[in-house]
């Protein structure tokens, strides 16, 4: 096997797997690096690709349930096989993972099983089934994602105290599962599993629930979620969570503002506090690779490492821990290594959420435009307004987009409702080419379609909307 590449990148995940093959089409002589067996990192094995697939399923049988029969489609006796829906969720996993090995195949990326560590800046030596096999290289990507974070003294085993990962293989449905944190995963695993019948409790340290958010969006998205069932416990401490002998797990927290102590007993608790990268084995330190106080790789612009040839991307470094971000920042590495400008624009890289309805975000908030300093325009249209939203029953939540005051620029879009997930993408197109809302407002939106909100939203923010 070649052993010299021009680029060698350790991890297959979204931003590894990615930037690989965007060298190789280049013209780099290219190897991917990856410990998993199958490539697609977290994202594609455990995180969320299998989340939108139990979401999407989960949903679907919500709404046989609960809405056919009030839509004039009766129906009777359903019933839930949740082995056969894990079992879905696994051949979705397996089509995709082998359809990553393919792309390799197609685009000659060389791909290398097993675990990586730097011995020197141009040396990987890569460990499998007890081999040590050395390999060189021009350039090095580091791209080897993250893991999630517990809480002091809580020890997640993936049977009854759970990570995201082992919310995604109950063998079983929880009748009471605990969540502790509302972020993003949090409220996702919450949703997918309070659709499949179980009593789910969110305890979250802030007053709020998705940090980062909009607060005007995020506010609106807890009475959605409260309306559909889950209880909330904010301002809350975790103190401890423990396995009982009767097989639950105990889970106790204090309320920060009263000192008020909580107990609650459940079946599954999920911990959902964060991630945190993983460079775990690299020699990092050793090759004097700086990090920062997160422990994430420090970069310059042209994500370079403090070592000018081995760079690095996604969620080992700062920024948002998203896939599509990894993305975006493979293929600027790749470009960069190539001769060419790669760039990413990180004030225009969206994020949803994949609840129902779903949730939405590029650009800044209202909380970070006020930090700024920066005047702003605000346009708003409800969905309930909506006729393509209004046929289909899909009426919660609502389009809000910022301009900046004297410009019109669109500064950040939000939206809470259906489809909101695939909208975000045009208004993430608009911002890259600096649209103002007047842009937006006189652009032709199809008629009838979810879309119309986010024309009426921008007619909003001269208050001239028509159908609000």
């Amino acid at each position: 096997m070649e052993k010299n590449f021009d680029l060698i990148v350790i991890g297959g995940g979204p931003g590894g797997y990615v930037c690989a093959i965007r060298a190789a089409q280049l013209g780099l002589k290219t190897a991917c690096v990856e410990s998993r067996g199958t490539l697609g990192g977290t994202c594609l094995n455990v995180g969320c690709i299998p989340s939108k697939s139990l979401l999407n399923l989960s949903e679907n049988y919500k709404k046989a349930k609960n809405d056919f029969n009030n839509q004039g489609i009766e129906i009777s006796d359903i019933k839930l096989n949740i082995n056969r829906m894990m079992l879905n969720k696994e051949k979705s996993i397996t089509v995709l993972t082998k359809g990553v090995e393919f792309l390799f195949k197609k685009n000659k990326v060389t791909y290398l099983k097993g675990k990586a560590a730097l011995f020197s800046q141009n040396d990987v030596v890569v460990y499998e089934d007890g081999k040590k096999n050395v390999y060189k290289a021009k350039n090095i990507v580091l791209a080897t994602g993250s893991t999630p974070t517990s809480l002091a003294g809580v020890e997640i085993d993936e049977k009854n105290i759970v990570s995201s990962t082992g919310a995604l293989s109950f063998s079983k449905i929880p009748k009471e599962l605990v969540i502790i944190g509302a972020g993003y995963i949090g409220l996702e695993m919450g949703s997918v599993w309070s659709r499949l019948g179980s009593k789910v409790t969110v305890i979250e340290y802030l007053d709020f629930i998705t940090p980062g958010m909009d607060k005007e969006i995020s506010q609106e998205f807890k009475k959605i979620l409260t309306k559909q069932g889950i209880k909330f416990k904010l301002n809350s401490k975790v103190i401890s969570v423990k396995n009982t002998k009767n097989q639950k797990v105990e889970v106790d927290f204090i309320d920060n503002s009263s000192n008020i102590k909580e107990k609650l007993e459940c079946d599954k608790v999920l911990v959902s506090v964060g991630r945190k990268p993983y460079t775990e084995g690299l020699n990092l330190l050793k090759l004097g690779i700086e990090k920062d106080e997160k422990g994430r790789i420090k970069v310059n612009e042209k994500l370079q490492t403090s070592i000018k040839n081995i760079f690095a991307i996604g969620d080992v470094i700062k920024g948002p821990m998203l896939a599509h971000k990894a993305e975006e920042e493979g293929i600027a590495v790749a470009e960069i290594l190539a001769g060419q400008a790669g760039h990413v624009n990180y004030d225009v890289i969206p994020g949803v959420i994949y609840t129902s309805p779903e949730v939405a975000s590029v650009g800044k908030t209202e909380e970070e435009l006020k930090k700024l300093n920066i005047k702003y325009k605000i346009g708003k249209f409800p969905f309930l307004a909506n006729s393509r939203a209004k046929v289909n029953n899909e009426t919660e939540g609502f389009v809000k987009i910022l301009a900046k005051e004297d410009t019109d620029k669109v500064l950040g879009v939000h939206i809470i409702g259906p489809h909101s997930g695939d909208m975000i993408a045009e208004m993430a197109i608009a911002m890259e080419f600096g649209a103002s809302s007047e842009d937006i407002a006189r652009t032709c939106h199809a008629h009838p379609t979810h879309t119309e909100a986010i024309k009426e939203a921008a007619l909003a923010v001269d208050k001239r909307p028509i159908h609000f």
